[in-house]
């Protein structure tokens, strides 16, 4: 079993959370605290966010989806913030929080927005109107079977929603956000509601978490994000940059098998994961060699299953890995040639997978040539042609999954840095006779390589022939298409034009 994988694409659920539970009077309903405890009391710093957000159509990326109004949970923090999920303000045009109880809305902002954690600080136009909230304070990692108690705004009301859940399991989980990224993550049995992600988890008075998912399929379990993985967050953003989780480039295998234990030079003592794959260039490739055995990560012993005790918990030995600010080194033990060794990692925050995984706040880059619509080839793309082709599975929908998630691991040399498609085709007569109309990805184009989007570019405006030459990946050579060079230079402008479409490229 491969420990690192960071592909799976799950359906991203909001999640309901819980501040504290009220004693009862006799007859049954709630009693409020007297004056002097409200002020202190921790759902007071509990907000609603109210957003307006718009995201691009990536098969079309010159245009914009309608806009759309949603609602999420956030909490006040020291520094007179407020903390919430990234996906719950990613591509905002407007936010909006309400205070507890409070019927005035009042602008705020993004100050950092991770989405790989699924994090984001904001912070209101108007510092003033946080004036007289008690910041909560974040506690630690609660133990499996103890509960939690999780509050936020679910989407249908406007008023506070508690529910009481228990903790049932702790282990690296992918988080749906990005897609492409498993990070430590909390399973409750609490209720799961819209409009609560980015909500409180308490016990007592502290904060243990940030309600952020669900899981299809199953009931009565959500998740939330663990104070571990919120503190690296408020940690690396502390010097007004943020650097992102880092990444070692390094995936382990379970070392069950006797024989090739023995191959190693290991005892069978149920020690060690093996190196099974180092990104080139990766902070491992540089101290790390395939079949070498992790026999420890940050002072946590490594099993052959590729688990670490963690805090009465066995978890994945990524753990320690992502915990690590970028730049920091991590300590590893190693078993090489027979013998344990010492060696450290530099960590390095890691962006070379971005395509790969969901992107926010960042429009789709694109060029246009004669109606020919080329964009890169991204998991937004997957997700935006997935649903259009869900009911069937047309050609090539392999082989794009395959470039964006496996070759680079697989063939490194053959995989290009910004995989480009032809999108798809705006009609007009100088390309009605293309037998490609999108959907494809594109090799050649007048006989240069396509790495990136700027190569179609040049490819276009550099060719001096009679026909422009595309070329596409399929089964064998691939399918060639022409358009005459002379009469697509006269058409681009004119195409534009029919279409609505004031830029033919964002780069």
């Amino acid at each position: 079993m491969r420990l690192i994988v960071f592909s799976r694409v799950w359906l991203l659920w909001a999640v309901v959370f819980v501040a504290g539970a009220r004693a009862q009077t006799e007859t049954g309903l709630l009693e409020g605290p007297p004056p002097a405890v409200a002020a202190a009391a921790p759902e007071r710093a509990v907000v609603q966010i109210l957003v307006s957000s718009q995201w691009p159509v990536y098969d079309a990326p010159w245009r914009s989806h309608p806009v759309r109004r949603s609602s999420g949970t956030g909490f006040v923090i020291e520094g007179g913030r407020i903390l919430t999920n990234a996906h719950v303000v990613a591509w905002a045009k407007q936010i909006l929080i309400r205070r507890y109880q409070d019927p005035r809305l009042v602008p705020a902002r993004v100050v950092f927005a991770g989405h790989e954690s699924d994090l984001a600080l904001l912070e209101p136009l108007d510092p003033r109107d946080l004036d007289g909230v008690v910041a909560l304070q974040f506690g630690e990692l609660p133990a499996v079977q103890s509960t939690v108690v999780t509050c936020g705004y679910p989407t249908g009301g406007d008023q506070m929603s508690f529910t009481r859940g228990v903790v049932s399991r702790i282990e690296v989980q992918p988080y749906a956000h990005p897609g492409n990224r498993a990070l430590l993550a909390v399973q409750t049995d609490a209720a799961i509601n819209p409009g609560n992600s980015g909500g409180p988890v308490f016990q007592g008075d502290k904060v243990v978490g940030v309600a952020f998912q669900g899981m299809p399929g199953l009931q009565n379990a959500g998740f939330f994000i663990p104070p571990e993985v919120v503190k690296h967050f408020l940690e690396d953003v502390a010097d007004g940059r943020y650097d992102g989780i880092p990444m070692a480039g390094v995936s382990f295998e379970q070392l069950h098998n006797p024989a090739y234990r023995r191959l190693l030079g290991l005892a069978d003592d149920g020690r060690g994961a093996r190196v099974d794959n180092l990104r080139a260039g990766g902070p491992a490739s540089r101290v790390l060699r395939p079949d070498d055995v992790l026999l420890a990560a940050g002072g946590f012993p490594v099993g052959a299953d590729g688990m670490i005790p963690y805090r009465g918990n066995r978890v994945a030995a990524s753990v320690p890995f992502q915990l690590t600010q970028a730049g920091q080194r991590l300590p590893l033990t190693i078993w090489r040639d027979g013998a344990e060794m010492n060696v450290e990692v530099e960590m390095e925050a890691f962006d070379g997978d971005r395509l790969a995984g969901r992107q926010h706040d960042v429009l789709p880059r694109y060029t246009i040539h004669a109606g020919l619509v080329f964009t890169s080839l991204s998991a937004n793309y997957l997700d935006t042609v997935g649903v259009l082709g869900r009911d069937r599975v047309w050609e090539g929908w392999a082989r794009l999954l395959h470039t964006l998630h496996h070759l680079p691991a697989e063939d490194p040399a053959a995989a290009r840095p910004e995989p480009v498609v032809l999108a798809g085709i705006l009609p007009h007569a100088v390309n009605a006779d293309l037998g490609v109309r999108g959907r494809a990805l594109v090799h050649r184009i007048n006989g240069v390589r396509i790495e990136r989007l700027e190569d179609v570019r040049r490819a276009f405006a550099e060719h001096r022939g009679a026909q422009h030459l595309l070329e596409f990946v399929g089964e064998h050579e691939g399918p060639l298409e022409a358009i005459d060079r002379e009469r697509a230079a006269a058409a681009h402008a004119e195409i534009l034009r029919n279409y609505n479409i004031v830029s033919d490229h964002r780069l």
